[in-house]
């Protein structure tokens, strides 16, 4: 891991990307981007209708583009959609830019945080358990591939999570 500016934040959704990437840059006082976000902000529409009109495959060419722009800033915090890492070349893009932390996360802990949640297409299945099961088998090897650091967001405090992040950050980059 060489010196970074950039944190950048993977994981399954509901592992807390969002959260602790806020919490991350309000301590650190960079600039946060969750890259769903950016790339709902650039078309106007949300994930879900990209989802519906462009399949998953239009959805990730979006991404890919937007991971492409968000990694040539330098200093900020970046949440990741939890997809993201599935395309090389956003492993490579984020590996080559940034400090990566994976947000770790049971199956159990993902089902209770996303169970209300109409906006994740992906799990709009009648078995969404099976659906983050599989994701998490199919996932997790990248996420590990990439990360610089990984920590279990199910079991810890989001401000503990962060603390732990800052202090594996501040060490390789000191």
């Amino acid at each position: 891991m060489t010196r970074s500016e950039n944190i950048y934040l993977v994981g399954l959704m509901g592992a807390g990307k969002t959260t602790i990437g806020r919490q991350l840059a309000r301590t650190l006082k960079l600039p946060f981007y969750d890259s769903d976000k950016a790339i709902e902000e650039r078309t106007g529409v949300d994930i879900p209708t990209i989802f519906e009109f462009e399949g998953e495959e239009g959805f990730r060419d979006r991404e890919q583009k937007m991971i492409q722009q968000l990694t040539q800033m330098r200093g900020i915090v970046l949440a990741t959609g939890g997809g993201a890492i599935l395309r090389e070349e956003n492993r490579n893009l984020l590996k080559e830019n940034g400090f990566i932390v994976y947000l770790q996360c049971s199956v159990e802990r993902i089902l209770e945080r996303t169970r209300r949640d109409t906006q994740r297409p992906l799990l709009q299945t009648e078995n969404p358990k099976e659906r983050i099961e599989h994701l998490f088998l199919q996932r997790e090897p990248l996420y590990l591939s990439c990360a610089d650091f990984k920590v279990n967001t199910g079991i810890m405090a989001s401000k503990d999570v962060v603390e732990y992040i800052l202090e594996e950050y501040r060490f390789v980059n000191r």
